[in-house]
C-alpha cells in the first residue's frame, strides 16, 4: 500500500467513524461496549501515538473520541487484566503477580493465589446481570482450571488462550514454561482452525458468536477482544510487515529520539520534556554486528506489521457493527495492558535448545512466519516506550500505555488527566447504568470528567499506588515516587516531578525529603491496604521466571533430561575406565 493509498483509507475510516457520532440514538438505550485490549503494546506504538504502524482504525477512533496522555495500567499482564475487568487493585482480586514469576513461598496466599478470588465480580458478572449480552475472545491469563475460565465469570460465549501467550500462526506453545497452547471455548478444551491466524480469529470468533445470538438484537452486548498483538513470538503476514522495509535501519537510539519527538509534537508529553539516557544495561546500536542489526531491525518490521494486521481485524469488527446498525451506540475502548516487552529468551542456552526441539528458527530471510520466534529486545522496548524502561517494572515505560475511549456522549479531544486502569470499569458500568454495589471497587468513574464536568478522574493530589513483583510507584498530584529492585535497579526510592519530567531524569529525592517521606507513608498505606507482600531477599523477576520455566520443563519433558542424564552417567563411566586403564598402564 503506497502513501497516498494510506492515508487515503485513513481519512476514510475517520469520516465513516465521525458519521457514526452524529446519529441520534434513542435517549433511553444503553450502549453497547467493546473493550479492546492489546498485549505489549507501548505509549507510542499506536499510529495516533506517533508510532509508525498503519492503524487507521484505532486512529479514527482516537480522532472522534478522548484520547488519553497520562492513563496508567500495572507492568504486567494478569494484574492489569484483573484491574481492567473488575475495578479493583490487582491485589484485591488474586493477581498480584504473574504465575510465572511468582516466587514458592508466596504461592496460594491472598492476593497471590492467581485466581479470581472469591468475592471478586467482574465487569461481564456485573454486565451480564443488568440484562447484557457478554462475549470475549482472545487471551485470557487469568486462571486454567475449573471456575477460572470467562464463562465462570460472567461471559455467556467466550473462545479463550488461558496462558500469558502462544503462537499466533498455530496452536502451540511459545514458551517450555507451558507443554501446549491451551484455547478453551465456554470452558471446554477446543482446538484452533488451519487456517489460524490471532488478530483474524479473535475477531471472526466474536462475529460467529455475535451472529449466533441475532435474535437477542434488543439486548445490549459487551465485547471483550483481547489480541495477542504485539506478545512475543511477533508475528505478522508478509502483506504487513513488508510495509516496513528498511524503516528502522537507523537503530534503537533514532528510534527513541524520532519516537519521543513525535509525542511531543503531538502533545502528547510536554514540548520541553528531556528524554534521558539509556539504561546502563542496553547495548548501542554501533556496538552490534551488521547481522544482529538486520535482525533487530527486521524484527521492528515484524512488529509493526503485527499492529497494523491486528487494526486491519479491529476495522473488519467496526464494519460488521456497522453493518448490524450496531456501531452508533457503541462505546470503544482500546488500550494495552502493560508497556513493551523487553525479553530476549534466545539469549539463554536452554531456551535455545527449546528452540531446536520444537521447531522455532529466527532467521532474518523469513522473521515473522509460521515457526519463526521474534522478539524485538529490550533497547527497542524501552524505544516504543516513554520515559525509563518497560514492561515488568514501574517506569513510565512499564506503566504508561495508551487509552482510547469513543463513542455516544465522549467529546472528542486529548485527555491529559490522569487515570488508571481500575477506572474504566466504574466508568463503563455507569454508562450502562449498572450499579456499583459490592464489592467496592478502588477505581472512580471517568464521566465527569469525559462530559466535561470536572478536569480530574480523582482528586489529583489523591495517593495512588501500584505494585507488581516488587516494582512499586506512587502518584500523587505532578510527582512520583517510583522503586526499582535489580537488576535494572537498586531498590532505592527516586522522586520525580512526572508532569514536567515524564523521562523521569531528575531524581529530585535527595532535595524533597520531606515530600518522599510523606509519600512514602502513603505508599505503605496503600501496600498495608490491599495486602501486598514483601518478596524474598534477593529476588530477581526475570531470574525467577527462568527458575520457574526450568522446573515446569523438567515436568514436560522429563524424559529427555533423563536421557540426556542417562548419556552423560555412560560417558562418565567410560571416561572412569579409561582413565583407570592408563593409570594401571604408567603403574607398570
Amino acid at each position: 500500500m503506497g502513501q497516498f493509498a494510506f492515508w487515503a483509507q485513513r481519512t476514510m475510516a475517520v469520516v465513516a467513524l465521525t458519521a457514526l457520532t452524529t446519529a441520534p440514538a434513542a435517549a433511553q438505550q444503553r450502549p453497547n461496549i467493546v473493550v479492546i485490549v492489546a498485549d505489549d503494546v507501548g505509549f507510542t506504538d499506536l499510529g495516533a501515538y506517533g508510532g509508525e504502524a498503519r492503524t487507521p482504525n484505532i486512529d479514527a477512533l482516537a480522532q472522534r473520541g478522548a484520547q488519553f496522555s497520562r492513563y496508567y495500567s500495572s507492568p504486567l499482564c494478569s494484574p492489569s487484566r484483573a484491574m481492567l475487568l473488575t475495578g479493583m487493585d490487582n491485589h484485591r482480586t488474586g493477581h498480584s503477580t504473574i504465575i510465572e514469576v511468582l516466587p514458592p513461598n508466596m504461592r496460594g496466599r491472598p492476593g497471590y493465589t492467581m485466581h479470581l478470588e472469591p468475592g471478586v465480580v467482574t465487569l461481564a458478572t456485573r454486565l451480564q446481570q443488568g440484562g447484557y449480552r457478554t462475549y470475549a475472545t482472545g487471551k485470557w491469563h487469568l486462571g486454567h482450571g475449573e471456575g477460572d475460565l470467562p464463562n465462570s465469570h460472567g461471559f455467556d460465549r467466550s473462545f479463550v488462550l488461558d496462558a500469558s501467550g502462544a503462537d499466533n500462526w498455530e496452536e502451540r506453545t511459545y514458551l517450555p514454561y507451558y507443554r501446549s497452547a491451551d484455547w478453551f471455548e465456554n470452558g471446554q478444551r477446543a482446538h484452533l482452525p488451519e487456517n489460524f491466524y490471532s488478530s483474524e480469529f479473535i475477531v471472526d470468533r466474536m462475529i460467529r458468536y455475535m451472529d449466533a445470538d441475532a435474535q437477542r438484537s434488543d439486548e445490549p452486548f459487551f465485547a471483550y477482544l483481547a489480541f495477542q498483538a504485539v506478545h512475543i513470538p511477533v508475528q505478522a503476514p508478509a502483506e504487513y510487515r513488508d510495509h516496513y522495509r528498511g524503516l528502522y535501519a537507523g537503530g534503537w537510539e533514532q528510534l527513541r529520539a524520532n519516537r519521543w519527538r513525535r509525542a511531543q509534537e503531538l502533545g502528547l508529553l510536554s514540548a520541553t520534556a528531556q528524554i534521558g539516557p539509556p539504561h546502563p544495561s542496553f547495548r548501542p546500536w554501533a556496538a552490534i554486528s551488521r547481522e544482529e542489526q538486520a535482525l533487530y531491525a527486521r524484527s521492528m518490521e515484524v512488529h509493526a506489521g503485527m499492529l497494523e494486521a491486528m487494526d486491519h481485524h479491529i476495522g473488519r469488527f467496526i464494519q460488521y457493527l456497522q453493518s448490524r446498525g450496531l456501531a452508533e451506540n457503541t462505546i470503544f475502548i482500546v488500550t494495552s495492558d502493560n508497556g513493551p516487552e523487553p525479553s530476549n529468551p534466545v539469549a539463554d542456552a536452554t531456551f535455545r535448545r527449546w528452540m531446536q526441539l520444537t521447531g522455532y528458527t529466527r532467521r532474518v530471510e523469513d522473521l515473522g512466519e509460521r515457526g519463526s520466534f521474534v522478539m524485538i529486545g529490550p533497547e527497542n522496548a524501552n524505544a516504543t516506550a516513554t520515559g525509563s524502561l518497560f514492561k515488568f517494572t514501574a517506569g513510565e515505560g512499564g506503566l504508561r500505555v495508551p487509552l482510547i475511549m469513543a463513542g455516544p456522549g465522549i467529546a472528542p479531544g486529548r485527555v491529559d488527566a490522569r487515570a488508571f486502569v481500575t477506572d474504566v470499569a466504574p466508568t463503563l458500568l455507569e454508562r450502562a447504568g449498572v450499579a456499583l454495589d459490592a464489592p467496592a471497587m478502588d477505581g472512580v468513574s471517568m464521566n465527569p470528567l469525559l462530559s466535561g464536568q470536572s478536569p480530574f478522574v480523582r482528586d489529583e493530589n489523591a495517593p495512588l499506588g501500584v505494585e507488581v513483583s516488587g516494582h512499586s510507584a506512587l502518584y500523587r498530584g505532578d510527582y512520583k515516587l517510583v522503586r526499582t529492585p535489580p537488576p535494572l535497579g537498586d531498590s532505592s526510592w527516586r522522586l520525580y516531578n512526572i508532569d514536567r519530567d515524564p523521562g523521569e531524569t531528575t531524581d529530585l529525592a535527595a532535595q524533597q525529603p520531606d515530600l518522599v517521606a510523606a509519600m512514602l507513608a502513603d505508599y505503605q498505606t496503600y501496600a498495608q491496604r490491599v495486602g501486598v507482600l514483601e518478596l524474598p531477599h534477593g529476588y530477581d523477576p526475570q531470574a525467577q521466571v527462568a527458575h520457574n520455566t526450568l522446573m515446569r520443563a523438567y515436568q514436560h519433558y522429563w524424559w529427555i533430561f533423563t536421557g540426556m542424564a542417562l548419556v552423560a552417567l555412560l560417558l562418565l563411566g567410560g571416561g572412569v575406565l579409561v582413565a583407570r586403564r592408563v593409570l594401571r598402564k604408567r603403574a607398570t
